[in-house]
């Protein structure tokens, strides 16, 4: 694993800010798919990630909680995505409970 240039630290620090948001429902489900995820997404889903970071919490609360996905195909992919490392990712952290 390659270490992270110091432009690429200040990015990431950026988007682990913008992904608390003002909802604890949303900081749930972002900030673990940023921890975990988001340096292993290709370029156009990282664009994704960052363009839903643009949205109104009360749109991605919607669309996180499946009341309805987003129109944009790159937002639905990037939702899709995140609500499947919700449901089915890193569980080895609650094994040994």
């Amino acid at each position: 694993m390659s270490e992270a240039t110091p432009l690429e630290d200040v990015e990431r620090k950026r988007l682990y800010w913008h992904s608390r948001r003002g909802m604890w429902e949303l900081d749930l489900l972002l900030v673990p798919f940023l921890e975990r995820c988001y340096g292993e997404l290709d370029a156009d889903d990282r664009a994704a990630y960052r363009a839903l970071l643009e949205e109104e919490d009360q749109d991605l609360f919607v669309w996180l909680m499946r009341r309805e996905p987003p129109e944009a195909p790159a937002l639905r992919r990037i939702v899709t995505r995140i609500i499947e490392h919700a449901e089915h990712g890193d569980r080895d952290q609650f094994r040994a409970l």
